[in-house]
């Protein structure tokens, strides 16, 4: 009985549940209002997030992004150190190739010596006889000085001998004229006046020739004082080693070594061999290029930066370069050590004429110069030419 009644589909509770069933297919449209607002939120989170985007975006440009200015139209370069020799010969070894790595002082080319050991030898002899001619000199003056004594001696002996022919001849014209006044008493002789005059005329030629060896004595004084004088300019003031003659006789001796050290040509810097020309048995002159030496330890960034783009740059702003060598996992840091004094096109071997013709703007560049950091080129090495990124922050004013 029981049974029956849990069985029976009159039930209440059954049909309520059966009535709750069928009706829920019938309320289910009712979900469908719903999906405007879904698309509305979803409208709305887009413009939030695009005017995020936007104000991120200017957040960016205006706070980060203003303060940087970048270019890919950068390259390394170095000052190619050119080699040449100092003086002209024949190439006798060469012991450097192309792309060798060289240290400052190794020896490049070797020319032959002979000629300027030979010049050197020369030099010295001219040396040596430069010195004993300056010794002449101060031997020469102690001579002069010996003349001049002796001519002083010659006077003194002439102005006595003139004085002797003076007194000779006061006394052979007194003696004549007492035979003179006495000829006419008949007391004295023809014969002893012709004596007197005789003796008077000698004397007379005596004072002349006593006169002329005074003068000549005088002369001869003079003459070796200027002698002296003329000799002692030759060493007045300075010992033998500082003499004119001598100091250019050494100067020329340290020239012909110079030379013949030259004869070895050494590298002025360190770095890589590069365009090497000369060969080996060659004649080469005196500033002939032999080969280029690039210090690869001293690479600097040429980078060339639009005009607009240099309104905050300035000298010692920090960069940091990215090499396409290496690419972005090496960064380069450096500083900005100049900017050029023109434009690329100003220094260019045709410069543009803007002043005929059709004119059209085109976006100018100026080679900005960026040093880099010695331990990190130490660390990654790089040659020359190779493309660049620079970036400088310009917050450093």
């Amino acid at each position: 009985m029981s049974e029956a009644v849990h069985e029976s589909p009159s039930h209440p509770a059954s049909q309520s549940q059966h009535l709750h069933a069928v009706d829920a297919p019938v309320h289910a449209p009712a979900a469908a209002p719903a999906r405007p607002e879904a698309r509305k939120k979803l409208f709305t989170l887009l413009a939030l997030t695009v005017v995020a985007g936007a104000v991120g975006v200017f957040a960016y440009e205006h706070f980060i992004a203003s303060h940087y200015v970048s270019t890919d139209n950068a390259y390394t370069a170095a000052e190619t150190a050119q080699v040449t020799p100092f003086v002209g010969g024949i190439v006798r070894e060469v012991r450097v190739a192309d792309t060798q790595a060289v240290k400052r002082g190794d020896v490049l080319v070797v020319l032959d010596e002979t000629d300027a050991r030979l010049a050197l030898e020369q030099a010295e002899a001219e040396l040596g006889r430069a010195q004993r001619r300056v010794r002449g000199y101060v031997a020469n003056d102690a001579s002069l000085a010996a003349q001049i004594v002796a001519r002083d001696a010659d006077r003194v002996r002439a102005e006595a001998q003139l004085a002797s022919a003076a007194a000779d001849l006061e006394r052979a014209r007194v003696d004549l004229q007492r035979r003179e006044a006495l000829a006419d008493t008949g007391s004295v002789s023809a014969d002893e006046i012709t004596r007197a005059r005789n003796a008077f005329q000698t004397a007379s030629a005596a004072l002349a020739a006593a006169k002329a060896a005074s003068a000549q004595s005088t002369a001869n004084r003079v003459a070796a004082a200027g002698q002296r004088e003329a000799n002692a300019t030759l060493i007045a003031g300075v010992d033998e080693e500082a003499n004119p003659e001598v100091a250019l006789a050494r100067a020329r001796r340290d020239q012909a070594r110079v030379n013949l050290e030259r004869m070895v040509v050494r590298a002025p810097v360190d770095g890589v061999v590069a365009r090497r020309a000369v060969q080996l048995g060659q004649q080469v002159a005196a500033g002939s290029p032999l080969l280029s030496i690039v210090p690869t330890g001293q690479v600097h960034v040429d980078a060339n930066f639009k005009e607009g783009q240099l309104d905050k740059v300035r000298i010692g702003q920090p960069v940091e370069i990215e090499s396409d060598l290496y690419g972005s996992r090496v960064v380069y840091h450096g500083t900005v050590q100049g900017l050029s004094g023109g434009t690329g096109s100003a220094f260019a071997a045709i410069p543009a004429q803007n002043a005929t013709g059709n004119w059209i703007k085109v976006v100018q560049r100026v080679p900005v110069r960026i040093a880099l950091d010695p331990r990190e080129l130490a660390e990654r090495p790089l040659q020359v030419g190779l493309s660049m990124t620079a970036t400088v922050d310009t917050r450093a004013q």
